[in-house]
């Protein structure tokens, strides 16, 4: 034997990123866990397939209803819109179909307001 010693093998410690992002957190959690070295373990992939398709649903239902939001908003507005013209066409129909109004209209073309009340006409059983 020699008087020489034995150097031992340094274990490489994982790569630490010192960066403040989504990403950087992510690859120091799996590089300090050593979960991933070897990479991704299979049995994990219907699990996360399952977690992707359920946030997908989620988002895709989150933006559905504020569409639905915007919607109804909108209509809303026409609702009160449609509301208000119903209002000032009712009301200028009213103000129209008075009498005074009538007689006023018909002037133009040549007809005047009957100053001999309406008789009341009555008829024997017999006659119908």
């Amino acid at each position: 034997m020699s008087n020489s010693y034995k150097v031992e093998e340094e274990i490489e410690e994982p790569r630490i990123r010192t960066g403040k992002g989504l990403f950087s957190a992510m690859e120091n959690l799996s590089a300090s866990s050593g979960l991933f070295k070897e990479g991704l373990p299979v049995k994990y992939v219907p699990y996360i397939f399952y977690v992707c398709v359920f946030l997908i649903g989620y988002i895709w239902n989150a933006h559905t209803s504020d569409k639905l939001v915007r919607k109804i908003a909108k209509m809303k507005v026409q609702v009160n819109d449609l509301r208000a013209d119903y209002t000032t066409l009712k009301a200028e129909l009213m103000f129209k179909s008075k009498q005074s109004e009538v007689a006023k209209e018909v002037q133009s073309i040549g007809l005047e307001e009957s100053m001999v009340p309406p008789q009341k006409i009555d008829l024997e059983e017999i006659e119908y």
